[in-house]
């Protein structure tokens, strides 16, 4: 199985300049916990709802003044449309992270690949596996 059978196609972006409350309304309204961050057609970094709460809220920054480029991953861990799932899944496991952007052949974003998509589509066995290796502690 192919990630492009298991991802969602068309994944709402921000740019680094957009507001971390604005972020937070588009994750609720949306009912997502990652909003990729483009600039100028470009993945430059992730907010995730983690993201949000460790980086933005925890710290004693002002909140209101504070953007996408000061809380998101830089560093985008991402998979291709032909890669197989499992690929996908060795790949969230080791790193740890729920979420993986999708991008084709020319490394334009085309979606999403988050652990619900793996739930519905992959074996019970497989799904948990990777539940709880993706789930244990962060070192």
């Amino acid at each position: 199985m192919k990630v492009k059978d298991v991802m969602h196609k068309g994944t709402t972006c921000v740019e680094p300049s957009t507001p971390v409350r604005e972020i937070a309304k588009r994750m609720r309204e949306s009912d997502v916990g990652a909003i990729p961050v483009k600039a100028d057609s470009q993945l430059v970094g992730i907010v995730t709802d983690r993201d949000i709460t460790c980086r933005a809220l925890a710290d004693s920054g002002n909140l209101a003044e504070m953007t996408a480029k000061d809380v998101m991953t830089k560093d985008v861990v991402c998979c291709s449309l032909d890669d197989d799932i499992q690929i996908a899944i060795e790949t969230m496991e080791a790193k740890q992270i729920r979420r993986l952007p999708v991008t084709d052949s020319h490394k334009t974003m085309v979606g999403m690949l988050s652990l619900g998509d793996i739930s519905h589509k992959v074996s019970k066995e497989l799904s948990g596996e990777m539940l709880r290796a993706v789930s244990g502690h962060h070192v």
